[in-house]
């Protein structure tokens, strides 16, 4: 008999290992855009390679992430398993192709979040799929860009806000006037500011009567959705100059916000991540050649001081 105990209770051991090794780490894949713009603005790829190598190398959490370029559809592999999408593109050039692909993800339960010109679709994708995904989108004639001085603040008690500043600055091309899904109570103002003339530092085209009413106001600038099936999805407006990277409250609630979305929980003190460097932030700047511009740690006592940009009353117009 003990004979028989001594074997039934070495073959139960024989399954315990599976359940005893640690939990494989959480994927998540950046999907970078091509090159936008000017050298410094709108660098999709580095921007991702900052943010991953933070959490890959920095943060201490089980993760793994990975970036891949817009050709990513070709071998849609690199999706295998992955907890967390991160889109970071002109509009949907990286994901136009791949619309249906990444609906089938978010039906199963995988975190979608886009940044800057990323949360940008045509109306109708909008409409079909980003606002199922995040709950917003931005919508030509009703969703505005300027470029301001915005003082961030962070959702009280919500894990985005573990280690970030109540409020903090930040200087950057932040749309706002998203187009909310219909049940707006359900998608949470992850992070909020208020636009104001002094603020303003530059009306750029898609600038409306719309911008006008949103004025003294708060904005909605980073927003999260938890879905019914199970995922999460959030909207950043932020992330046109390259240097913001170097705002530590800046990144780290984006970290936040992107361990969130993967369905992680955000360590207490958030995300950790080591602060940038001038060298650090011009890494992997390479898709200029010799176009590129060497990208400073932000000032923003410089835009601070910066007048408040001129009112075309035009553009302001209800129409």
């Amino acid at each position: 008999m003990k004979r028989i105990a001594s074997i039934l209770a070495m073959t139960a051991l024989m399954s315990v290992p599976a359940a005893c090794e640690e939990a494989a780490p959480k994927k998540i894949v950046f999907i970078a855009g091509a090159k936008s713009h000017a050298s410094g603005d709108h660098e999709f790829r580095a921007g991702c390679m900052l943010l991953a190598k933070a959490l890959n190398e920095q943060s201490g959490l089980p993760v793994k992430a990975e970036v891949v370029g817009p050709n990513w559809g070709k071998d849609k592999s690199v999706m295998d398993g992955v907890d967390g999408v991160v889109v970071y593109c002109d509009a949907s050039s990286a994901i136009k192709n791949d619309m249906e692909y990444l609906d089938g993800l978010a039906k199963k339960g995988v975190g979608l979040m886009f940044m800057h010109y990323a949360v940008h679709p045509t109306a109708e994708v909008g409409e079909k799929y980003y606002r199922p995904w995040m709950g917003a989108a931005m919508e030509d004639n009703f969703s505005v860009n300027p470029h301001w001085l915005a003082e961030l603040k962070v959702m009280p008690g919500h894990p985005i806000s573990e280690g970030v500043p109540e409020k903090f600055e930040s200087f950057d091309e932040f749309y706002y006037n998203m187009r909310f899904i219909e049940d707006r109570e359900k998608v949470l103002d992850l992070v909020t500011a208020t636009p104001t003339r002094e603020r303003m530092r530059r009306y750029i085209n898609m600038w409306n009567w719309h911008g006008a009413e949103g004025m003294d106001s708060p904005q909605s600038l980073m927003w999260g959705y938890e879905r019914e099936d199970g995922g999460r999805g959030v909207g950043f407006t932020g992330g046109h100059y390259h240097c913001n990277w170097g705002l530590d409250g800046f990144r780290t609630v984006v970290l936040n916000a992107i361990v969130w979305c993967a369905g992680m929980e955000v360590p207490e003190g958030g995300v950790k991540s080591e602060k940038v460097t001038e060298d650090q932030l011009n890494e992997n700047l390479d898709d200029y050649g010799d176009k590129m511009v060497r990208v400073k740690l932000p000032d923003l006592e410089a835009v601070r001081k910066m007048p408040a940009a001129k009112i075309d009353q035009k553009r302001e117009q209800r129409r």
